[in-house]
């Protein structure tokens, strides 16, 4: 559940914290005092777009955080996302900067903000004003019945999309593998003399970077043997101002003086090493130059050799490697063509058997979707009857698509009649406001039940209700909380008084600047607004009392 929030730098906000509760936390306040900015802010923190013209001084950041306690089975939820929570707790940090970027983590760790979506998706059910107008629309109400019955129901649709998908894929391949006799020769013979100009060119796979250092050195072999002779002439024995002729007058001068001073040894013996090491190194810098000479036609082959592996590499791919894999596939689409009948008739009942698979999957998914719906209407009648609706009749019918989807074939949209004597009709044709509020608010009971959602928000759902209707929507929602914490926002009393934990919000002026607030109220703090609500900007003994016996009303409904 939502422990606790902290907005900061938005709108009218300066910086406020809010701990909640378990059970039902009622949210009033006057117009204005900026009930939706708390809302909004919520909503920010689960993935809404964070504008910085939200920010209140645009020279600061502004802050969204929202701190929830995670229990054993919505743990296990957000680990099938790689979510960790290992403190049984998780928190959600936005943050807007002064340039306009928003950054987005969870417990420390930055991540995307349709990551972000599909955690709080598990974690809590936001209801936003004029959500249930999303009823009006026939698609809303599949969706409705696919969450209801989301344990078998999604099952089958991993399946049928998995088909689906394949059946699409094949489709669009024998769309567009079917051709006539003259477009297929002429793929024939583009083919053949692919595969004739690769094949000829015998290929090897290391063979251009042996080409390659060998043309280099052919190039440049001219440039190459001047130096090696300049050395060969530095280092040799060709003159008398060699290094090579000079270290042999150098030895011939060292015996000398070695054969009268025994201690100059090592020095002779060095001195021998270095003849050594220099004559080997000029009979192996003579070989080199020796191999250097080449004739004409091998750098011309060697040249030309590159020309082509060049040609097919800018033809068929970027390196050798490429040009056979190239080669490789022209033979298979060959091979494909040569026995092309049996091709399209194997891709032909492909197509035929996975098309059937669709056809199957889609009439398993309409029967065990009728089955869960004939359920759902039964608990929304339920639902709906708890909330004043007492002649009501809730249906759901099922219509056939023209084509098969990854959805299946359905088009199902809810029919109602709240009279009697009333003959049904689609719910999105007559349901007024307050109709429609109360049956999102049956719908959501049923589906928090069905799935566990920790956290259902309530923004405003008791738009055009009053009176009893009012009361009975205040009593569901009590009963809601018996099992899942509710956050409401309301303006009506009657709900007001069922609160287990009640929030004021106002605006006050401080240092010449308007902030929004919010404070928990003491039970009789919560009687003065209960008073409000009642009565308005007047309150008197009478409203007090009203508020009073109101409340302990309450009381008494929550303890049954």
């Amino acid at each position: 559940m939502l422990l606790h929030m902290h907005i900061k730098n938005i709108a009218l906000i300066d910086d406020i914290q809010i701990d909640f509760y378990d059970g039902l936390n009622i949210l009033t306040g006057e117009t204005g005092a900026g009930k939706s900015i708390i809302i909004g802010s919520l909503a920010i923190g689960l993935g809404d777009k964070f504008n910085k013209d939200l920010l209140r001084d645009v020279s600061k950041d502004g802050i969204v955080e929202l701190l929830f306690s995670i229990d054993d089975n919505t743990a296990d939820k957000l680990s099938k996302l790689d979510i960790d929570t290992p403190d049984g707790e998780l928190l959600i940090t936005r943050q807007l900067g002064a340039a306009g970027r928003c950054i987005t983590k969870i417990n420390d760790n930055t991540v995307t903000t349709a990551k972000l979506k599909e955690v709080a998706g598990v974690i809590i059910d936001l209801h936003a004003q004029h959500e249930q107008q999303s009823l009006k629309h026939a698609s809303k109400h599949l969706e409705i019945l696919d969450g209801f019955g989301a344990e078998n129901i999604s099952i089958i649709k991993e399946q049928l999309q998995k088909i689906y998908y394949q059946y699409k894929e094949q489709k669009d391949i024998l769309e567009k593998e079917k051709i006539d006799d003259v477009e297929k020769n002429k793929k024939l013979d583009f083919l053949n003399f692919q595969i004739d100009e690769i094949e000829k060119a015998t290929l090897k796979p290391d063979e251009e970077q042996i080409l390659e250092a060998q043309f280099n050195k052919m190039n440049n072999a001219k440039e190459i043997t001047a130096i090696a002779s300049e050395v060969y002439e530095i280092t040799g024995y060709n003159s008398e101002k060699s290094a090579g002729e000079g270290i042999g007058h150098a030895l011939v001068q060292l015996k000398r003086a070695y054969e009268l001073d025994p201690d100059l040894s090592s020095n002779y013996d060095l001195l021998c090493d270095i003849d050594g090491m220099l004559n080997d190194f000029n009979r192996e810098l003579s070989c080199y130059m020796e191999e250097m000479e080449f004739d004409r036609e091998s750098f011309d082959a060697t040249e030309k050799r590159l020309d082509l592996i060049r040609g097919l590499e800018a033809k068929y791919g970027n390196t050798i490697e490429d040009v056979l894999n190239t080669l490789q596939e022209c033979k298979e689409q060959r091979d494909k063509l040569a026995d092309y009948d049996v091709y399209i008739e194997n891709l032909e009942k492909t197509v035929k058997d996975l098309e059937k698979q669709v056809i199957e999957l889609s009439d398993k998914l309409t029967k065990v979707r009728k089955k869960y719906a004939k359920e759902l209407c039964d608990v929304i009648i339920a639902a709906l009857k708890e909330l004043n609706f007492l002649d009501v009749k809730f249906d759901m019918e099922f219509n056939k698509l023209d084509n098969y989807t990854s959805n299946g074939n359905d088009e199902a949209h809810f029919m109602i009649s709240t009279n009697v004597g009333e003959r049904m009709k689609p719910l999105y044709e007559v349901a007024s406001g307050g109709e429609l509020s109360r049956v999102m608010l049956a719908i959501k009971a049923c589906l928090a039940n069905k799935d566990d959602t920790p956290t259902l928000i309530f923004d405003e759902i008791d738009v055009g209700i009053s009176g009893i209707t009012a009361q009975r929507v205040g009593e569901k929602m009590s009963i809601i909380a018996g099992n899942h914490q509710v956050i409401c926002i309301t303006h009506l009393p009657q709900i007001a008084a069922l609160a287990d934990s009640h929030f004021v919000i106002e605006k006050v002026v401080h240092n010449g600047k308007t902030n929004t607030v919010i404070r928990k109220l003491s039970e009789t703090d919560s009687v003065n607004e209960l008073a409000r609500l009642i009565g308005g900007a007047s309150i008197t003994d009478a409203t007090l009392a009203s508020a009073n016996e109101m409340r302990e009303m309450a009381q008494k409904i929550k303890s049954k």
